[in-house]
């Protein structure tokens, strides 16, 4: 995104640049069939479970004002429309758990306030939405969002945990109530009876931690050795959701034996009902507000338009991280525009507004990404057995796929040129090959491994398409009429789900792994050389990187602490947006700023994984991993700001181009010295066997310059030579 703060030039900018993308992005969508439906569900109950049990939510902390119809049409409204005349159409747009808050602390502002009360409080977040979406329309024409390349991984990571810790929060807070009489209920019923109210309480556990489980599990499921691959790809993508429709079920199953009540479940008003449809003719109250009031509005509003503008900004950024390889020009001016028109809409007809949300938008880009991937995936497959058929070698079979590859690719003058071809063949593979010394041998399936090879080959690739966006909103609008048959699901399975989004989100966080590894005892620290792992793991001292984690652990509780105090909590955002000139200005004077750059970078190269048994491993590419049938992203790890880390052995990738005759030019050059595991990885000396004179050189992952290798000497363990 190019930095300017002239005046519209931004927006000028964005609408240019998506206009020339807006049929294609239609065209895309309907050509890839079914197979979109895939995505489309996946980010369906990705984003209308949080919404209902953020409406639930709402529900108790606004003494019913606001419900689960209220979440539910903001959602589907704002996603539809910003799926249409969106920038971004990878952006998902809902009611996230920060406006929650602000809305809770609003209510228990306004319920307080005679002038207000409850009765126009509705009307008062009203003024707050218009004067929140003049904010952000001055914001946009400004080019304020130039400025959100300066949110480093700092902000980043910390805001995508305190997002999980707000998650896991409202799924503990939840389970802890079920064992409680519930608000504005009659205490003489008998499914509140202490008994019965113990026995609904263990319930919930059993049916949230099941669908916890359950759900992780599922995730899981293309890396099962059992089932075939369609079997298994089927349970990866529509696992989560048949879990809740599996432990809904599991809670009917003692239905005859205990009192009605028990389990409890949503209890929110159809959208027919008269008290569903009550905030709808909220502007006619507006004028009611007292001046000073409305003016006072200014304060909420300036709180919500910051978080907006953070939150909604890093959602964006995260979808279209540079790992993913997108090559349609990002709108993050024009998009902020129209989340200024959508919150003034929201505002005028009494719900709350919709902004970008973590993690549902990376999670959008990345089934995406598995869709490409599919799509991508079966005409090489054709393509290779077609080329073996006519007894191809491997440098042509190679280059008959980079030129099907090509052909898949959809070339508009508009869009960012494909920087890269197929990624290249695995050492081993072009070693098989040419072992018998003639490199224009046939090659068959044996040297070449279609089912295997194919995944290694191609890069990460997203479907950018506007139709998954617009249907998976449309299908959570359709669940406010499907009400009656939503309130049949248990509170306690939502609170398991909101528990599964929290720790799905933890994985690829270096914040969070940075804290696990202050946990690790010492003796343990070299097994994190054993698998990929980040720069500072090796150029960065450990009291370095422990110094650093406190840091943001404790701004990061502080943060955490604010949405616990009572009005004042609506000043986290602030805190959130206060990391850029601590990073900045403050940080530089305390730490190196080579150490800086490594922990804080945001974009880093990482060190393969070092086994120690690599003295007799003399194959690079013996052992390798493959990805599974349908997901090309299922053997990386996506971190909070959306860098990959690979989890499987190191593939043999390079991004230059390979000439399709030759397979010995077919190696990559990471093959070479530029490798920091160079004399260990070639079994010269493991690091259990290195002695004190021993010293390799390697190349900086920053400036590539040689410099002393760190291994055997990491400063996770500093005793260890």
């Amino acid at each position: 995104m190019e930095e300017t703060f002239v005046p519209l030039q931004g927006i000028k900018n964005d609408l240019r640049g998506r206009l020339m993308c807006y049929k294609q992005d239609w065209t895309g969508g309907f050509k890839a069939g079914f197979r979109i439906l895939a995505p489309t569900t996946y980010i369906f109950f990705a984003s209308a479970i949080p919404v209902i049990s953020f409406g639930e939510q709402l529900e108790r902390n606004t003494d019913g004002v606001l419900t689960a119809v209220q979440t539910l049409v903001s959602t589907a409204l704002c996603g539809i429309v910003h799926s249409i005349i969106g920038g971004q159409p990878l952006l998902i747009l809902g009611v996230a758990e920060p406006t929650v808050i602000m809305y809770t602390f609003m209510f228990n502002f306004a319920k307080n306030i005679p002038d207000l009360g409850r009765e126009l409080f509705l009307a008062w977040t009203g003024w707050v939405c218009v004067w929140t979406a003049g904010l952000l329309f001055l914001l946009s024409i400004l080019g304020a969002c130039s400025i959100i390349n300066r949110f480093t991984r700092v902000a980043g990571e910390l805001f995508g945990l305190l997002i999980a810790m707000l998650f896991m929060q409202q799924a503990i807070k939840g389970l802890v109530e079920e064992f409680r009489i519930p608000q504005h209920e009659n205490p003489k019923l008998t499914e509140f009876i202490p008994s019965w109210r113990f026995a609904n309480g263990m319930f919930a556990l059993v049916l949230s931690f099941g669908l916890l489980l359950t759900a992780l599990r599922s995730r899981k499921a293309r890396s099962w050795r059992y089932g075939t691959g369609w079997l298994r790809s089927l349970i990866a993508d529509y696992g989560v959701p048949l879990m809740v429709l599996v432990w809904t079920a599991v809670s009917y199953i003692p239905a005859g034996d205990v009192p009605k009540g028990i389990p409890r479940r949503l209890f929110s008003p159809n959208p027919w009902s008269p008290g569903a449809y009550e905030n709808w003719t909220v502007i006619k109250d507006m004028l009611n507000v007292p001046v000073v009031y409305i003016i006072g509005a200014f304060i909420p509003a300036t709180m919500i338009a910051v978080l907006y503008y953070f939150d909604h900004s890093v959602a964006s950024q995260l979808a279209q991280q540079k790992e993913f390889n997108l090559r349609k020009p990002s709108c993050y001016h024009y998009d902020l525009l129209l989340l200024g028109f959508l919150t003034l809409l929201c505002g005028l007809i009494g719900i709350p507004p919709a902004n970008g949300v973590i993690p549902q938008s990376p999670m959008h880009t990345k089934s995406l990404a598995t869709l490409k991937h599919q799509l991508l995936r079966n005409r090489l497959v054709a393509t290779a057995r077609k080329s073996i058929r006519k007894n191809a070698s491997l440098g042509k079979l190679y280059g008959n796929m980079q030129e099907a590859y090509q052909q898949m690719q959809t070339p508009l003058v508009h869009q960012e040129p494909s920087a890269r071809g197929l990624n290249e063949l695995k050492e081993s593979t072009v070693q098989a090959a040419t072992c018998t010394g003639n490199i224009d041998a046939p090659i068959d399936e044996t040297l070449f491994d279609i089912e295997k090879e194919i995944d290694d080959l191609l890069p990460v690739e997203v479907k950018e398409q506007r139709l998954s966006n617009l249907l998976q909103a449309t299908m959570v609008g359709g669940c406010v009429a499907a009400m009656p048959i939503l309130k049949k699901i248990p509170t306690s399975v939502l609170w398991g789900y909101f528990a599964f989004m929290a720790i799905e989100s933890l994985p690829g966080n270096q914040f969070w792994e940075r804290i696990l590894l202050l946990f690790t005892v010492p003796s343990r620290r070299y097994k994190v050389l054993e698998q990929q792992h980040a720069t500072f793991v090796e150029t960065v001292p450990f009291k370095t990187i422990a110094i650093f984690t406190v840091f943001q652990t404790a701004y990061l509780l502080v943060c955490f602490g604010l949405t616990w105090i009572p009005i004042a909590g609506v000043m986290f955002p602030l805190m959130i947006m206060l990391l850029v000139p601590v990073r900045q200005y403050i940080l530089p004077k305390f730490f190196k700023g080579a150490h800086l750059y490594d922990l804080d970078a945001a974009e880093y190269e990482e060190a393969p994984a070092l086994p120690f048994n690599l003295a007799t491993e003399t194959d690079l590419g013996h052992g390798a991993s493959y990805a599974g049938d349908g997901e090309i992203l299922d053997e990386v790890i996506t971190r909070s700001r959306g860098e990959f880390r690979h989890t499987c052995s190191p593939k043999i990738t390079s991004s230059t181009s390979t000439p399709s005759n030759d397979p010995r030019s077919l190696q990559s050059p990471r093959i070479s010295s530029c490798s920091p595991r160079l004399s260990e990885l070639r079994g010269e000396r493991s690091p259990r066997a290195s002695g004190k004179g021993s010293q390799s050189h390697t190349h900086s992952p920053r400036t590539g310059e040689p410099k002393p290798s760190n291994v055997g000497k990491s400063p996770l363990n500093p005793g260890s030579s």
